[in-house]
Parts: C-alpha cells; structure tokens; sequence
C-alpha cells in the first residue's frame, strides 16, 4: 500500500519542514503565504510535491492536498508533527489486519498543555464518540474518500470564519456517507508545542463558534448537548464567564 502525507502549513520552508518532520513516504504540502508557487524535490530519495498557495484557512489547504492525492492512503498532518521512525510499517500493518477499515485513527502524541483523545485499544469509532477526534493522525483510503465526495469544511478551523471543528464535521460526513472508521492505540508520531493559531482562550466567540458547529453536528440535538459540554467542562472553561451565560453565547451560535 503506497502511502502520502498530506501537510496543511502557514509561511514555512518547506525543505526544512519536510527534514523536521522525518518523512519516510511520498507527501504533499500546501503551504499557505502570500504567493503561489510549486515545486517537487526529494528528502532522503522522498518525492515531496510543495504547493503554496495565497489562501487561508485549513480545510482549503487539507482540500487542495486531497485533491491532487493518489496513493493508496493518506495520512493527514499538520506542520508541527513530527512523524515516528517506522510509521509507514504500522499504518500498514494495521490496514493489513484490518481490510474493512476505510479510515483508522492513529494516535499522536500531544504536549500536555493541549492534550487530547488517547486511544488505549482498538476499537470501532461511530456516531456516539467521533467528536473526541483531530485531523492529525487520520489515515484514509484515498479512493474511499474520493467516492464518497468527502472533503473538510471551508467554514470551520484555524483561518476559516468559525475557529475549529473542521475534523469533527470531516469525520461526521464520513459517518454519514458510509464509511467505516477505527482508532487504534499505536501511535505514529507527536506534536511539537507551539501556540495555537486559532484559540484565543475560552471568550465568547469560543462559545458562539462552538454553538454553530453543535448545530451542524447535531441538528435538534445540539442544545442539550451543548448544555452537557459546558457543564461537563465548566471548571476549566467557565472561569471568565460564567456557566450560563457560556449556554446562552452557544445558543445564539446554535441559532444563528
């Protein structure tokens, strides 16, 4: 199984960054700067494709990367992963082993300070627990995605209008059209700390943002659940403001 990842970047080098983050398979990165250009050059006999493009917003760049994919899987990242020696062996093992997975979810290892979802078994991810999710470390059959029509909404993420929630809305659409997805407790590479370009603390475009992609999520659902979110996590996220008014800024999203 040949396999490419598919790099979403901001104003970077992009030979440095194909060194940093140890790629051992062919990749593509869209890198977003003020001009465009392309170029193809190879980091340790690696064919890497770089495109940079004067557009922002995530979903675009992980879009572009797609389109002009055609191995057998991808693997989407971003570019402050550093990739495992020995990654492409365990995604293929893993598909391998498992050949009705469309998609299987690896994890990466994420500085506590952002910490996330840890996969501790294998496991079937479905409609009740896709959320816990990010981009990085999805691995997709490319012709599965390309059939279905999924792509990564051009609403939501880090320099789109609303601030996140591109990868829970890609996985939700993944759902939706059929596909079977797995997480798997083998990890394939980690994180390299760094600020994040979108969150701004929990203020109220946080909440109101947060409440718009709860409508897209959930639809008649989206308000309990809303409520549930914010009580579940109002120690950490209802420090400013308070846990109802945090309901009511979500609301406004849910209803916008």
């Amino acid at each position: 199984m040949t396999i490419q990842v598919l790099v979403a970047a901001v104003q970077q080098n992009v030979h440095e960054l194909a060194a940093k983050m140890n790629l051992e398979t062919e990749t593509i990165i869209i890198n977003q700067d003020e001009n465009f250009s392309y170029e193809e050059f190879t980091h340790k006999e690696i064919l890497v494709k770089a495109y940079t493009f004067a557009e922002r917003g995530v979903g675009l760049s992980r879009n572009n990367a797609l389109l002009r994919a055609d191995s057998d899987l991808v693997l989407f990242a971003d570019e402050d992963i550093v990739l495992n020696s020995g990654y492409v062996d365990i995604i293929r093992d893993e598909f391998a082993n498992n050949p009705k997975a469309d998609i299987i979810i690896f994890n990466i290892a994420i500085d506590e300070r952002r910490a996330t979802y840890k996969n501790t078994t294998f496991k079937r991810v479905r409609w009740y627990n896709y959320g816990r999710y990010g981009a990085c470390g999805i691995v997709a059959r490319t012709n599965k995605l390309h059939e279905a029509r999924v792509t990564f909404s051009l609403l939501f993420g880090g320099g789109a209008l609303y601030s996140n929630g591109e990868d829970s809305l890609f996985l939700h659409d993944c759902l939706k059209k059929g596909l079977k997805i797995y997480a798997s407790p083998r990890n394939i590479g980690y994180e390299e700390y760094r600020d994040s370009t979108w969150f701004k603390g929990y203020n109220i475009k946080f909440f109101f943002d947060r409440g718009v992609l709860y409508r897209r999520l959930y639809g008649l659902m989206a308000k309990p659940l809303a409520y549930r979110f914010l009580y579940k996590n109002q120690t950490e996220m209802c420090r400013d403001i308070p846990l109802e008014m945090a309901y009511f800024l979500m609301k406004k999203g849910i209803e916008s």
